[in-house]
């Protein structure tokens, strides 16, 4: 059976003037794609006007919440107990984001209600990747 799970969390997008802007993303999960997290941001907090979605392991979310995690776009690492910085990078500039640990915590726990460490399907995972990038040859 294919389960999805969506969560609002709030978060505060840091700006260069060293302000914060109130953001109110939502954080998503699905079965289908059981390595992967979801973290989507609505048109006003982007360039373009259109919502972002950046999609990471759901292991670095896990490592992120203990300490210092990730060595490509993505990088999360604790500030303090109540806090977690999340820092995404894209070919348009870096976006400083700081979410409550409690919910990111939250959202993770929710996803290995769904799909447990260690017993994700990798090989539905791999055919899907295949049958994508290939298209059906």
């Amino acid at each position: 059976m294919d389960i999805a799970i969506e969560q609002p969390a709030r978060a505060r997008l840091i700006t260069g003037e060293e302000r914060e802007l109130l953001v109110l993303a939502q954080l998503r999960y699905a079965s289908t794609d059981p390595l992967a997290v979801h973290l989507d941001f609505p048109g006003e907090v982007s360039l373009d006007g259109h919502g972002a979605t950046w999609t990471f392991a759901r292991s670095l979310l896990e490592g992120g919440l203990r300490g210092p995690a990730g060595d490509g776009d993505v990088h999360i690492w604790p500030c303090g107990p109540e806090r977690t910085v999340v820092e995404l990078h894209s070919p348009y500039g870096m976006a400083l984001l700081q979410f409550d640990t409690s919910a990111l915590n939250r959202f993770l726990l929710r996803t290995y209600a769904v799909v447990a460490t260690g017993e994700e399907d990798l090989g539905a995972v791999v055919e899907r990747g295949l049958s994508s990038l290939f298209g059906g040859v």
